[in-house]
Parts: C-alpha cells; sequence; structure tokens
C-alpha cells in the first residue's frame, strides 16, 4: 500500500482534503494529514515511511528527503516549486511535480482586485481613474498571465507582453501585442504585472534600470516571487517619482518603511493570498492527488520539473 503524506504548514480547505481523500483512498492508499506545523522536525516520525508528499509552500530540502527515504514523488499543489531542492530530490531520484494552471483564475483576478484598489486611491473617495483604455504590460506569459490577458480585455485595456518562451503568433490570436524586448515592454506600458518563475538568472533583475523606463503614473505589480524584484531600486523609484506605485502578494524588505512613507502608492497583502481561493485550493489539491495517482498507476511523469 502507497502511503500519501499531505504536508502542509498553511493548510488546504476541509473540502480540498475530502477530495485529495477520495481520489487517493479510491486506490487504496493510506493517505495522512499534517498541518499547521510548526518546525518541520515534527513531520519526521510521519514521513519516515512515506511514498509521495503533496505540499503547498513547504519547504523541503535534502534534509527532509533524507528523513524520507521511501519517498518517490513530491507534488506540489501550485506553480513555483522553488521551495523544494530540485537537485537534492533527483540525486534520490525522487520526481517533482507542480499542479500548473490550477489556480491561475485566482491570481490573476487578484492582480485586477489590486490594481482596481490602487487606481480609486484605496477607496478613499477622491477622484481615482479607470482601466479602460491604458496599456498593461505582462511580463510572463504562461497560465496566470493569458487569465490576466483574458480579464483585460473584458475591461477594455490594450494589452502588451514579453515572454522568451511564448510563441509571437499564438499570442496575436488571443488579442495579446507582443512587446518585442523586455525593455520595450516597461517603455509602452503604465501596468506592468510580473508572472514569472524565480531562478538564479531573474533574482533582482527588475531593477532600476528597467523599472525607470515606465511612462508616467506607473504602476508595478507582482504577484511572482519577492526575489525577482530588487527592493532597493523599489524604494528609490518611490522616492524619485511620486507618480509611481508599487503593489504586491510577495514581501519586500522594506514594506513597513513604504506604509510609512508611501502609503498611497504602495500595498501589500497580509500574507501571500493569490491562490486562496476556495476553487483554487480545490483545483490544486485535487489535481495532485491525480497526479500521484498516474504516477503510481502509469508511470505518468507529465508535470515533472527537476531533471
Amino acid at each position: 500500500m502507497k502511503k500519501v503524506v499531505i504536508l502542509t504548514q498553511k493548510p488546504f480547505s476541509s473540502m480540498a482534503v475530502d477530495g485529495i481523500k477520495e481520489i487517493l483512498e479510491a486506490k487504496e492508499y493510506s493517505v495522512v494529514i499534517v498541518e499547521k506545523y510548526k518546525t518541520i522536525d515534527e513531520t519526521y516520525e510521519t514521513i519516515k515511511d512515506a511514498n509521495a508528499l503533496i505540499v503547498r509552500s513547504d519547504i523541503i530540502d535534502e534534509t527532509v528527503m533524507d528523513h524520507a527515504p521511501e519517498l518517490e514523488i513530491i507534488v506540489r499543489a501550485g506553480a513555483g516549486y522553488d521551495s523544494i531542492d530540485l537537485a537534492a530530490a533527483s540525486k534520490r531520484n525522487i520526481v517533482v511535480e507542480n499542479t500548473p494552471g490550477q489556480n491561475a483564475n485566482a491570481v490573476a483576478e487578484l492582480v485586477f482586485a489590486m490594481m482596481l484598489y490602487n487606481a480609486r486611491h484605496h477607496f478613499n473617495g477622491s477622484t481615482g481613474s479607470e482601466l479602460r483604455g491604458k496599456k498593461l504590460g505582462i511580463q510572463g506569459l504562461g497560465a496566470v498571465g493569458k487569465n490576466v490577458a483574458r480579464i483585460a480585455d473584458g475591461f477594455g485595456m490594450d494589452v502588451y507582453y514579453f515572454d522568451y518562451t511564448f510563441p509571437t503568433e499564438v499570442a496575436s490570436e488571443r488579442g495579446v501585442q507582443f512587446a518585442g524586448t523586455l525593455e520595450n515592454l516597461y517603455k509602452t506600458c503604465q501596468y506592468i504585472t510580473i508572472h514569472i518563475p524565480l531562478s538564479e538568472s531573474n533574482q533582482h533583475s527588475i531593477n532600476y534600470d528597467l523599472i525607470s523606463l515606465m511612462p508616467k503614473n506607473a504602476v508595478l505589480i507582482n504577484t511572482s516571487r519577492s526575489e525577482v524584484v530588487d527592493d532597493d531600486d523599489i524604494m528609490r523609484i518611490l522616492a524619485e517619482r511620486p507618480d509611481f506605485s508599487y503593489l504586491a502578494d510577495v514581501p519586500c524588505a522594506y514594506m513597513e518603511e513604504m506604509g510609512e512613507k508611501y502609503s498611497d502608492r504602495s500595498l501589500f497583502s497580509l500574507k501571500k493570498c493569490g491562490a486562496q481561493t476556495a476553487e483554487a485550493n480545490n483545483n490544486a489539491g485535487m489535481a495532485a492527488a491525480n497526479q500521484i495517482v498516474n504516477f503510481f498507476e502509469s508511470g505518468i511523469k507529465k508535470y515533472q520539473v527537476n531533471p
């Protein structure tokens, strides 16, 4: 019998857990739930004979893997997987997968919630502005970026994108214009929303030189990863340009200072909440369960992210 541990410091909804269990128990897998743990070492006794883990933003490094010698697969219920040591997993012949697209709409809707809140001056009663007719740039046209483009079309925005891998001919069919270069995207668009994964090559890549290209009344939205943006350069831009706003669903080294100095032009969620909807929670969790079943029953590794 395969043992699957749902290892989530930030728990799934009860509905999602029920759905995950139903899928896995139908194959007679043993399902154990470990949630709201304070330190990862509390979980070692439970995972020592686990064959599979379902995780969210939990840090799974080589120490954790060493305490789970029977582990064959880890599925991150969500898109980002930088909290998992891929090299350590590959060294131990552990397959790592994510569940791309399952929370994409939830993140895209959050982007527009933040944009509207900012455009209407945090609903303070003063005269704001509309999104219609404004230029929106999407950096990264993956699952989230495509949902952003779909919603933006409904708002009547002019949508541009830059992505190193997405074919321009497919994008044009979606009504999204290719900016040509990343620099041109930033030069062209008043609104820029970031949807790129974190990698060694793009840490702090969204920096002063790039952001300073943005036109008047620029708004930068980050629901991706905090590390892709240079926090020092964000502070510099906010100080130099009273027309610039920064909206984020990820932490920043200067959140408190920004709140004190630039409360009208900065916005941070209390905790990362882009995927925190009932629908996204259920979708990602059940997708993870189905992928584990497909792996054990048929050897399918469609969403594997480690070599």
